[in-house]
């Protein structure tokens, strides 16, 4: 199983890529009873999270697949400590919380437009908030391919 790209992934692929980082996502946390300030349920807007949590996940399927060295689990849970340090890096540098989120604030360069920030809401339902997610995601992907094909023809 090789490394995922977001930034390549079709619409389709997206799709099934969410639900199973998603799955895998909830069974970490109640398996490692992980705090929100570790991994919060607003992790999959947060671009930063996103790819942590993929390469976690990525790594911790190669180490327990049936082909993998005895020793593999082992590893994946050494290298887990250094991941949640960086999570906790992450959560704190972006904002979001157990109980609220706000997008990652973004800083300009010089002689860029000034960011702006994102507003804060409140998490409110955090499984209805991941499936409309899942689903723009998915709808921008769409009309992407859509209109490669256009321009293809």
């Amino acid at each position: 199983m090789g490394p995922i790209n977001w930034n390549t992934l079709g619409a389709d692929e997206a799709e099934a890529e969410w639900l199973d980082l998603n799955a895998w996502v909830n069974w970490l946390r109640g398996s490692y009873g992980l705090a929100p300030t570790v991994l919060p349920p607003m992790w999959h807007r947060h671009d930063e999270l996103v790819w942590e949590l993929s390469a976690l996940h990525l790594h911790w399927l190669n180490s327990y697949s049936p082909d993998a060295s005895p020793s593999s689990p082992l590893a994946w849970h050494r290298d887990f400590v250094d991941a949640r340090a960086r999570l906790r890096d992450w959560v704190s540098a972006c904002g979001t919380r157990l109980d609220r989120d706000r997008p990652t604030h973004q800083t300009g360069w010089p002689g860029e437009p000034a960011a702006t920030s994102g507003a804060e809401t409140t998490v409110v339902d955090r499984d209805a908030d991941f499936v409309q997610f899942v689903m723009d995601d998915v709808s921008v992907r769409r009309q992407v391919e859509e209109e490669v094909e256009r321009r293809a023809s």
